[in-house]
């Protein structure tokens, strides 16, 4: 079952201007509901981008992308917002954590924007953080954990409202290996779980934890390999 689907999207900066860039040049792409997909570029390649354009963080110059069968650039600035905030979950390199609140606050941030009852989003910021050993550490702010628990933080607040999708850009970018592999073997666990994962990464190796990876140069799809069909449901 396509999950999103991009056809011919391009995404052109300073256009019209000697200083024009495509920072996505024609990209065509679907990834189906159940997949663990890897981005895979070198710095420049257009990878953060295409993740933006995802993500409904960023739209396309020309081009459709379609979220769950709906052109995005059709949708209002309320329903895409409900879209990053109920269907999707972040995960970034630089984890984002709001430095005055604790661990489980951190968490708690997008049920809050979501509405729910105090005592719902402090369920589920406790179901989350547990799900990545953080559960003794609901209370430490940021500043008094390590990377690889920041980093953990991080994806216990993407994991908390319970999204379709896991988007990871550079999830291990900021740690050291033995961290990274935990990170990657979370995201596994989450995969086994029925989330679609779209990883973003500039790494060979971190990439080949996904079951197809999309290598992406200049702006352009390159290669497509490990794509497998995905039952409808």
């Amino acid at each position: 079952m396509e999950l999103v689907k991009v056809t011919d999207v391009y995404k052109i900066y300073n256009e019209g201007y000697e200083s024009e860039v495509h920072a996505l040049d024609g990209i065509s792409l679907t990834i189906d509901r159940g997949e663990f997909v890897a981005i895979l570029g070198s710095s420049g390649s257009g990878k953060s981008t295409l993740m933006n354009m995802l993500g409904c963080l960023d739209t396309p110059t020309y081009g459709e992308y379609l979220f769950e069968g709906n052109n995005v650039s059709e949708l209002s600035d309320s329903e895409l917002s409900r879209i990053r905030n109920r269907e999707i979950g972040f995960i970034f390199q630089g984890f984002n954590l709001i430095p005055g609140l604790n661990a489980i606050e951190n968490v708690e941030l997008p049920l809050v924007y979501q509405g729910v009852s105090a005592k719902k989003r402090r369920e589920a910021a406790e179901t989350a953080l547990e799900r990545v050993s953080l559960g003794h550490r609901m209370t430490h702010k940021p500043k008094e954990l390590s990377g690889g628990q920041q980093q953990r933080v991080a994806i216990a607040r993407a994991i908390a409202t319970d999204p379709s999708i896991i988007m990871a850009d550079e999830p291990t970018g900021n740690l050291d290996s033995k961290t990274g592999a935990h990170v990657m073997d979370i995201l596994h666990g989450l995969h086994r779980d029925g989330v679609t994962v779209i990883l973003i990464t500039h790494d060979e190796k971190i990439a080949q934890n996904a079951e197809r990876v999309v290598r992406i140069v200049d702006g352009k799809i390159v290669s497509d390999t490990g794509k497998r069909e995905v039952e409808n449901v």
